[in-house]
């Protein structure tokens, strides 16, 4: 078994809020004796909660070999063949003895759409979703904004640490997105732009809009420009992995730039890049941002 494997599972199942807005989703969506698909079950987590809810019957589809064989054992160990049946193979392609009342996932990223969650579910639900049926979660958004951090991440690299120069250090990095967990949160320059939108389960683009435009709306020093995630669970629920709270398994997504000092009303004009390939678009770090800045006033 690989263990980092194992460690990534730990590290999701440890993430409080996460769990925690997944249980308050399921009880909102679940009625007794229903029927819940959960794609992507991993360690059972989701369908676990989806039985203490009322759920009649789970079915848990997973495509990964090695975390069947780990879901195997915990259907083993705690004897609940009779109420959950484990599903291996791709969830677009399995098909199911009956319809599903509720579809339940986690497959956000830490910009959200790379993991094609809204892909895979609009596939999904067209097949094992009776008419009506609710998905969890229901929407999912990702959103840009020009930030100035508060004296951690890429916005340590200025002219004032501890009365030292450190800007030299950012002309030795090359332009590359790389995650953040936030210590302290930062000064959001701009207002939040969507840049992908999804209603999960529907079929629809998903593919992110190739370009926004972030409006600058304070004054400060820009830092890097930052991408998370937003999903809306359920009536009254959202989960986002901004700003970071301890235990978060996701890190936000930030794509550094040279200190430039802003005024309100200069505006970036940004053109996310995704991977052409599959393969490549599941590595967000690989993801890109052309941006350029056009100053108050000017065209």
């Amino acid at each position: 078994m690989d263990q980092r494997l194992l460690l990534m599972h730990q590290t999701m199942l440890a993430d409080a809020p996460r769990l925690s807005a997944y249980d308050r989703a399921l009880e909102r969506s679940i009625d007794p004796g229903d029927v819940v698909v959960d794609v992507g079950a991993g360690t059972l987590a989701l369908s676990l909660l989806a039985l203490r809810h009322g759920a009649g019957h789970v079915y848990a589809v997973e495509a990964d070999p090695r975390m069947v064989e780990v879901a195997a054992r915990i259907v083993e160990s705690n004897d609940l063949k009779d109420r959950l049946t484990l599903v291996a193979g791709d969830a677009r392609t399995v098909r199911l003895p009956q319809p599903a009342d509720v579809l339940v996932s986690e497959m956000m990223g830490n910009l959200g759409p790379e993991e094609q969650m809204a892909e895979v579910l609009a596939v999904t639900a067209r097949r094992v979703l009776r008419p009506g049926g609710r998905v969890v979660p229901r929407r999912l958004v990702t959103r840009l904004a020009a930030i100035e951090f508060d004296g951690e991440g890429w916005g340590l690299w200025g002219g004032d640490f501890l009365g030292y120069r450190l800007d030299a250090v950012q002309d030795l990095v090359e332009p590359q997105a790389h995650l953040h967990f936030f210590q302290r949160e930062p000064r959001l320059l701009s207002d939040p732009a969507p840049v992908a939108d999804s209603a999960l389960g529907r079929s629809g683009s998903t593919r992110p809009r190739s370009s926004q435009r972030l409006r600058v709306v304070r004054p400060g020093t820009l830092h890097a420009v930052m991408g998370w995630f937003t999903a809306d669970m359920a009536d009254g629920v959202a989960l986002s992995n901004f700003p970071s709270y301890p235990g978060c398994n996701w890190a936000v997504w930030i794509w550094p730039l040279r200190h430039t000092r802003v005024a309100e009303g200069d505006e970036l004009r940004v053109d996310l890049r995704r991977p052409r390939n599959a393969a490549g678009a599941r590595v967000v770090t690989d993801w890109r941002l052309d941006c350029g800045i056009v100053r108050a006033g000017r065209s």
